[in-house]
């Protein structure tokens, strides 16, 4: 098994869930997405740049979107917390987790992608 796929299956309830069901929207959404261990979280990339990662972290999941500045729809639903570059999407049960909502945030990542891969 790889490291970013045994991460997510060692994560307690519900956040395996969570990430289980992230895994699949962004795999369906993205298919040119791939999937890497980096920064010791799952990370998915397009082509060898980063779009974002899945981090359990306290008692949420947090998917954080690189380059995000570049990101100018549904920014209302991420959170930044002081960052510069990362926003991201915080869900504590799979309830949370609007499936068209972040497909459409992963659209919108996809139509940005050269502008987010020039930078």
């Amino acid at each position: 098994m790889k490291p970013a796929e045994a991460y997510i299956i060692k994560q307690p309830e519900p956040f395996k869930s969570m990430l289980l069901h992230l895994q699949l929207l962004i795999e369906h959404t993205l298919p040119e997405s791939h999937l890497e261990y980096k920064w010791k979280l799952p990370c998915y990339y397009i082509e060898k740049r980063p779009i974002c990662y899945l981090n359990q972290s306290k008692d949420y999941v947090d998917v954080g979107f690189w380059h995000s500045a570049h990101l100018t729809k549904y920014t209302e639903h991420m959170v930044s917390e002081n960052r510069k570059v990362v926003k991201s999407l915080r869900y504590k049960s799979t309830a949370e987790i609007d499936d068209a909502l972040f497909m459409n945030i992963l659209k919108e990542v996809e139509k940005h992608k050269n502008k987010l891969f020039l930078t």
